[in-house]
């Protein structure tokens, strides 16, 4: 009698293996620099947000006195939980403008926290003037401020 020996082969072949490494590979390349954009995004319109209550603050403040709240140190003007400075979970601070801050006019802006996820953000810092005029600071050439509100 003849006996055959058979090889039960199992598992994966080098080949099937550099395959697979190469399609996660090039998925990864795709996807990594869209999925840090869109985060980056949501911390946008975090910062935007902040923006628009801080604004409303200063605007509650100046219907009940009749001024915009001044001070010579503008880090003092909005209350601690307006600002964000000490909340880490946030990637931008919020405060108002150096030398902007008078009884009649301001400017808020957001600022990028450095080192952090946003300190290279192509959208830089976010503006926002006491008569609604949207800008940005510091933003890469290749994005308007209106570009950037708007994403």
């Amino acid at each position: 009698m003849i006996h055959r020996i058979h090889k039960n082969q199992r598992g994966f072949t080098l080949i099937e293996l550099m395959i697979v490494l190469a399609v996660v590979g090039i998925l990864s390349a795709v996807a990594y620099p869209s999925y840090t954009e869109y985060v980056r995004r949501g911390h946008r319109a975090d910062a935007r947000t902040g923006l628009l209550q801080a604004q409303m603050w200063m605007e509650r403040a100046a219907t009940a006195t009749g001024v915009y709240p001044t001070n010579a140190d503008t880090t003092k003007i909005l209350p601690a939980a307006l600002s964000w400075t000490g909340d880490a979970s946030k990637r931008y601070t919020i405060g108002v403008k150096a030398g902007t801050s008078t009884n009649s006019t301001y400017t808020l802006i957001a600022t990028r926290k450095d080192p952090g996820p946003q300190a290279a953000d192509k959208c830089g810092d976010f503006t926002l003037t006491h008569t609604g005029a949207r800008g940005a600071e510091n933003l890469s050439s290749e994005m308007t401020a209106t570009e950037c509100w708007s994403k």
